[in-house]
This record gives structure tokens, C-alpha cells and sequence, in this order.
């Protein structure tokens, strides 16, 4: 399954250049490996698409609660996910 996610700036050059191989992320929604992420750029300031994308193999999965980098109600609610990419 292809599925399109946001991604800023600074971290959408990271993932294009290789340095960053991974993705933390609310698990609010399935994804499995196998899949393909479509990162599309966008910037938080203009709040638009630059346009820029790149498609990433989901390589692996692991979901669980404990992180502080969203709202207690969500992490409880949904958990987070690492997701790492090839």
C-alpha cells in the first residue's frame, strides 16, 4: 500500500540525502512493512507542499506508548511508531 505523509523541511533533506533512514510517528493510522511511504515535503510556515516528494520502502515496524513527544491523550490513544526505511 502506498501512503502519503507531511514532512518538514530539515527532516525531508535528511531522509533524501540518506542520513535519516527512519520515521517517528503517531500511530494514528496502519502501516506494515511492505508498504511504500510517499514523503511529501512541506513547509510549516507557508503551510503549502514545496512539491518536492520521495517514496520509501517500510522496512520495519515497531508501535508502543511510551514518549512524551505528543499529547498524553493520543500516546494513550494510539501509541507511536518507528518506522524504518531501505
Amino acid at each position: 500500500m502506498k501512503i502519503k505523509k507531511k514532512v518538514w523541511p530539515e527532516y525531508f533533506e535528511k531522509i533524501l540525502s540518506g542520513q535519516k533512514n527512519y520515521e517517528v510517528r503517531l500511530a494514528d493510522w496502519k502501516c506494515k512493512e511492505g508498504d511504500i511511504l510517499v514523503l511529501e515535503e512541506w513547509d510549516p510556515k507557508t503551510k503549502e507542499y514545496t512539491g518536492r516528494k520521495v517514496e520509501k520502502k517500510v522496512s520495519y515496524v515497531i508501535k508502543t506508548k511510551d514518549c512524551q513527544f505528543w499529547p498524553k491523550k493520543d500516546i494513550d490513544k494510539y501509541g507511536f511508531q518507528i518506522i524504518g526505511l531501505k
